[in-house]
């Protein structure tokens, strides 16, 4: 399996971003005499969820995290997230690690497509994998090679053109569509083949139709988006299935078992402990005495649900984006693994996307009238569900615990605080998804964060990575046309849906 794991992996990096071996025999790259050509989707499903979550959650902690003021890595070096001031080099991990799992997804669909194993949903069940991926990559790069990725092996195509960004998001839906269709056949799947739903197919069903409502909010932005988006939206919530408990979240929990063991364990325990907590994130936490930091009542062996190490008793943290020189002290950090309880070793760092996104996805939607339904429900719920997918047995009552953190829903509020409020708790309930936190904040401008004095970028939020910088020397042509469609390959070059 690890050999066939390897090949297709090598395919990939060849056909969607041509490495700067590029010069190699491609026959050779494409040809491996022990791998097998017919890898059963039941055996690839599992590596490829390993794999895109190895890659996002790595990201997670050293990209999104510090820019999105979770963690600061203090220092005065060049080069800090933080700061917002990355080289180009922080690109390539990401874009790699994706397009090469995109492969292994991709041959789900044509293997599951065949005569001989024909199956509706690992059929489904890609679809919505790519849709997945191919939404972060547009999201962090903008303009991508979409339609003519990966097609190296197949097709001899090693120098992709980059789609427009409008049409990668307008193929992604209708790709939802079809897995909607797909996966309400109902064939049955190898259980022990799916770690994230163990071959519950109807809860794939239900996190693809959720996905799609998450990046039809995404574009809603955009004019030409607009009606479709809102008539959509309107049409998900009201007839297809989607997520309905915390139990459908989707989610590879890592059990430390066999290949479930979670990337975080790759991270050397002094690194993991290194940066501390922001002071923006940690500070709210405390503020509102939240459960998830709560020692007493629901820490195991002293130490709180989030793992995260208190600072002279109580929770606090460095100021993001703090000028060189001004040196704070280190509070508030996350526990490594020499730690009774650390995210490191916790199964649910396996997340991809989780029903208290949802629902305050339909806040958002029924604040701004395209639902029905009271967005303070939905903001209630996605509150209380953000909390109990940590501490299932958490008893207190929703509406109580936000009065007494002077977070609860009013309706005398204007828009904009109405907004502040559904997209700070919403930043809570990404905790630990990949860029999702940075991609709503770079669409909606919430949660409002501090800005420091040391922020690089005109101390304006990073719009994208860069592409990789092997790109530009691989694909030359394809490269050049999509920054001359774009804009400058700079963080600063706005993607479509950021500009007006």
């Amino acid at each position: 399996m690890k050999k066939i794991i390897y090949t297709i992996t090598s395919l990939v990096l060849v056909s969607s971003m041509m490495l700067s071996s590029c010069t190699k025999d491609f026959t050779k790259i494409n040809t491996d005499p022990n791998g097998t050509p017919t890898a059963l989707p039941q055996q690839l499903l599992a590596p490829a969820l390993v794999g895109a979550l190895t890659t996002t959650m790595l990201r997670n902690r050293s990209f999104n995290n510090e820019l999105m003021q979770v963690t600061v890595d203090p220092s005065d070096a060049e080069g800090r997230v933080f700061r917002y001031d990355y080289r180009p080099g922080v690109s390539d991990g990401l874009y790699n690690g994706l397009y090469s799992e995109l492969t292994n997804f991709k041959d789900i669909y044509k293997v599951a497509s065949q005569e001989l194993n024909y199956n509706k949903s690992y059929m489904g069940i890609s679809l919505i994998c790519q849709s997945w991926i191919y939404s972060i990559l547009t999201d962090t790069y903008g303009d991508i090679p979409y339609f003519e990725s990966n097609l190296a092996k197949d097709s001899a195509i090693y120098e992709p053109k980059f789609d427009k960004q409008k049409d990668i998001y307008t193929d992604i839906f209708s790709k939802l569509d079809t897995a909607n269709v797909l996966l309400s056949a109902a064939t049955a799947i190898l259980p022990s083949s799916d770690p994230v739903y163990g071959g519950n197919v109807a809860n794939w069903r239900k996190f693809g139709n959720t996905l799609y409502l998450r990046l039809l909010m995404r574009v809603s932005a955009k004019v030409e988006m607009a009606e479709f988006c809102k008539a959509k939206i309107k049409q998900i919530v009201e007839t297809y299935p989607i997520m309905a408990s915390n139990d459908e979240s989707a989610i590879l929990r890592w059990t430390g078992t066999g290949p479930y063991s979670s990337p975080l364990l790759s991270v050397r325990e002094q690194d993991f402990r290194q940066p501390g907590l922001a002071s923006f994130f940690i500070d709210h936490l405390s503020d509102w005495n939240d459960p998830r930091i709560d020692i007493p009542t629901y820490g195991v062996g002293g130490i709180n649900r989030w793992g995260i190490a208190p600072y002279s008793g109580n929770y606090q943290g460095i100021p993001s984006g703090y000028a060189p020189g001004e040196n704070p002290v280190k509070k508030c950090y996350f526990y490594s693994n020499t730690s009774t309880s650390s995210l490191m070793t916790e199964p649910l760092t396996g997340m991809i996307m989780n029903y208290a996104e949802l629902k305050f996805i339909l806040a958002e939607a029924a604040l701004k009238g395209w639902i029905s339904g009271s967005p303070e429900t939905y903001y209630n719920d996605g509150a209380l569900a953000s909390i109990t997918l940590w501490l299932p047995a958490w008893p207190k009552k929703i509406t109580d615990f936000l009065v007494e953190a002077d977070i609860q829903w009013m309706d005398s509020l204007t828009f904009d605080e109405k907004m502040e409020r559904i997209h700070l708790q919403k930043y809570y309930a990404l905790f630990l998804v990949d860029f999702q936190q940075w991609f709503e904040y770079r669409r909606t401008g919430h949660p409002i964060l501090p800005k420091g004095a040391g922020l690089k970028n005109n101390g304006v939020m990073p719009a994208r990575m860069v592409y990789p910088v092997y790109v530009q020397s691989t694909n030359p042509t394809n490269y050049k046309l999509a920054v001359a469609n774009q804009g400058p390959d700079q963080i600063y070059t706005q993607v479509w849906w950021q500009k007006p």
